[in-house]
């Protein structure tokens, strides 16, 4: 992908569009975790446009009010053509801007909000003034307020008494889809083997800046030994970048949680006690910060005889990237700063194969409609879908299911969700009949197993004929295969 192709994001962008069919002035807030690719969606929506985009810096202790001021100040006098701004107060900066974006189509970008008003206090009030006396008199004007500090956003801006009934449009990026991932790596010139594909995405996830990194002549170990053992590799320093950027001084706070989840899912009494901590309100904001940041995700199991969800739940660490570095780079990073993984096989390192099936099941759950599509059901008739657990009682064994899928006429789904690169063997099969076995199934209800692999199975398994269906995950890319 050159710097000028822009890959997927479709329906982000035709919702933005709409926004210029307007009458009236709009409003929008996008967010979404750090290179998710937020302000390229916006620089490609404004293609063509008069636009003009602001960006906060990088809080540190040097970084005060004024510096933001400062910087914005020299943004606006750059896009306007305008010497010697003064940039004492918030007010006197958007009105000027305010005044020459007052008539025709214009949008306008400020980026990283959470930096550039977090110093100061009075920063979003006069925003809203602004918003209400000046901005909004243009009817053509689109002004998007965007970062990736998704907590401060949620607080100060969508939350806010400030904002209420002003917001059009509130846009949250997620990871790309499985498909636009393969097109955005085939548009670079990765031309790697499907199962190639589905391990640097194991590594990257669906997030585009990493997508992007990827050099089209080395296959996926060379390119992930490149970006992640190395000690100048893009992602060996990314995961410091993310907490001191998003979290500031709190980032010894969240680490330790996400170090937690990266073994496995977990509930909210387990991740306090393997962190020695009570179970207390301030946790639960915790994990509830991490999940608006896009790195963890929560996921409620529920009682299949009603299809309601139960009050239990885990916590998962869904971004493959923070897994993959907890586990892999962290543990090694002394050893590769002296070079000592240059020509390691990194396939071979301990505990691989356990992270890739879990980095495997996320790519499956974030992209969970194509299991959908595979076996012909429609979203309507899905009650509750879910990775799917139940405590073990007195009556009733305790049971984890990969991903679970009810529907509506009292059949379930059974997937089991398997990453290897030799083909999946038969002893998979009583894996998921002991699973199967230990769901509370009501009366009337029918459970059908579920295989879902990326590099295929031995002829054994495939003659016993256990498994309803067997889903070669990779196939769902081939229709999108770049000609």
């Amino acid at each position: 992908m050159t710097s000028d192709v822009f890959v997927g994001r479709k329906e982000e962008l035709a919702r933005l569009s709409s926004y210029l069919k307007k009458k009236s002035a709009s409003l929008i807030v996008v967010r979404g975790r750090r290179r998710i690719g937020k302000s390229r969606l916006i620089e490609e929506f404004a293609k063509g446009k008069k636009f003009l985009s602001f960006a906060g810096i990088p809080p540190t202790s040097e970084i005060d009010a004024q510096s933001q001021r400062d910087i914005f100040a020299e943004q606006l006098s750059k896009q306007m053509g305008l010497p010697g701004i003064a940039a004492k107060d918030w007010s006197t900066l958007f009105s000027l801007l305010a005044k020459h974006t007052d008539q025709g189509q214009v949008i306008i970008l400020l980026d990283e909000i959470s930096w550039m008003g977090s110093k100061d206090p009075s920063f979003l009030g006069k925003l809203k003034n602004a918003w209400d006396l000046e901005f909004k008199k243009n009817p053509k004007l689109i002004l998007i307020l965007c970062g990736s500090v998704s907590t401060w956003i949620e607080k100060n801006i969508i939350s806010s008494t400030a904002f209420f009934g002003r917001i059009s449009l509130l846009l949250k990026l997620e990871e790309l889809p499985l498909h636009t991932c393969y097109e955005l790596l085939r548009s670079r010139g990765f031309r790697g083997s499907i199962y190639e594909v589905f391990k640097f995405l194991g590594v990257t996830g669906g997030i585009p800046w990493y997508l992007e990194q990827v050099q089209s002549g080395l296959n996926a170990d060379d390119n992930i030994r490149d970006l992640c053992f190395r000690s100048d590799g893009v992602l060996f320093n990314e995961f410091d970048s993310i907490f001191h950027d998003l979290f500031e001084r709190r980032s010894k706070i969240y680490q330790p949680i996400v170090e937690t989840l990266a073994k496995g899912p977990m509930d909210y009494g387990a991740i306090c006690q393997a962190l020695k901590i009570s179970k207390t309100g301030t946790m639960s904001k915790y994990l509830n910060d991490l999940i608006e940041s896009g790195f963890i995700t929560r996921d409620y199991t529920w009682w299949v005889k009603s299809g309601k969800p139960s009050n239990l739940s885990q916590y998962r660490l869904s971004d493959n990237y923070l897994r993959f570095y907890l586990k892999n780079i962290a543990p090694n990073r002394n050893r590769i700063e002296r070079g000592g993984f240059e020509s390691r096989d990194i396939s071979s390192l301990p505990g691989w194969n356990t992270v890739m099936g879990l980095q495997f099941e996320n790519l499956v759950l974030k992209n969970r409609k194509k299991i959908w599509q595979a076996l012909g059901l429609k979203p309507a008739d899905i009650i509750a879908d879910n990775p799917y657990f139940q405590k073990q009682t007195t009556r009733r064994k305790g049971c984890q299911v990969d991903y679970l899928i009810q529907t509506r006429f009292n059949t379930l789904f059974a997937c089991e969700i398997k990453f290897s690169i030799h083909p999946i063997k038969s002893t998979v099969i009583r894996e998921v009949k002991d699973r199967i076995a230990s769901i509370a199934l009501p009366k009337r209800y029918s459970c059908w197993p579920i295989l879902i692999h990326v590099n295929g199975v031995n002829d054994s398994l495939q003659d016993k004929g256990y498994f309803s269906e067997i889903i070669d995950f990779s196939s769902l890319l081939k229709s999108h295969e770049l000609k």
